[in-house]
């Protein structure tokens, strides 16, 4: 077994400093605290996997039906130029690599970011004669762009910091978790469903409080 200093070798002092200063200067409790971030974060990817699937598959679906398959090739339609230069990135990335640049191929290479900008202001008009298709409450009333815009801007911080490695046990995992779900019941019932039977965040993230800073 690995001596602590060796361990912590490993990761970055800035990084590792933040579960120092949380366990009051413990090493070892640090090292467990870095742990358990660990397998929260990886519990978490199984609810923000399937919110992600759904909600470009929702969007490429409704957008299709409305225009054609390639309809984000549509001149004018993109209006943030981040996502112009996504678009164009996905689809150079599919010919780097000797792949089709098919509709459902460059739909799964477009990051996730792409997919929630489809909620920015800019896109209030094609909210209101197309994209309000893309989800519904459970009570079968329908959204406003920012019903989906707010959350969304939250679970996309919260999946980069997962995605990076980065500490989110301050955050209110429960809360963030809870918001994952609902928007994913929004988009797609059965995704849901899949989501919680398969989820293992419930039982990773303790109910015992951590004592840590105030949640985000």
């Amino acid at each position: 077994m690995k001596t602590e200093a060796e361990i912590e070798d490993a990761f970055s002092l800035e990084r590792f400093s933040r579960y120092v200063e949380w366990a009051d200067g413990s090493h070892p409790r640090a090292l467990e605290l870095y742990a358990l971030n660990t397998q929260v974060s990886e519990a978490l990817y199984t609810p923000l996997q399937m919110l992600e699937v759904a909600l470009r598959n929702r969007i490429h679906n409704v957008m299709r039906r409305a225009r054609r398959d390639r309809w984000f090739e549509d001149e004018g339609l993109l209006k943030v130029a981040v996502q112009r230069e996504q678009l164009t990135k996905a689809m150079q990335g599919l010919r780097d690599n000797m792949k089709e640049v098919s509709a459902g191929g460059v739909v799964a290479a477009l990051t996730f970011s792409f997919w929630t900008a489809m909620f920015s202001p800019v896109y209030e008009d094609l909210w209101q004669t197309t994209l309000h298709r893309v989800a519904r409450r459970e009570n079968g009333k329908g959204l406003r762009r920012k019903d989906l815009a707010a959350p969304l801007a939250h679970i996309r911080v919260l999946r980069n910091r997962v995605a990076h490695h980065e500490p989110v046990l301050h955050w209110d995992l429960p809360k963030h978790y809870d918001r994952i779900l609902e928007v994913t019941r929004w988009l797609s019932a059965p995704a849901d469903d899949w989501c919680v039977t398969y989820s293992r965040f419930p039982t990773v993230h303790p109910e015992r409080r951590v004592v840590l800073p105030p949640t985000v």
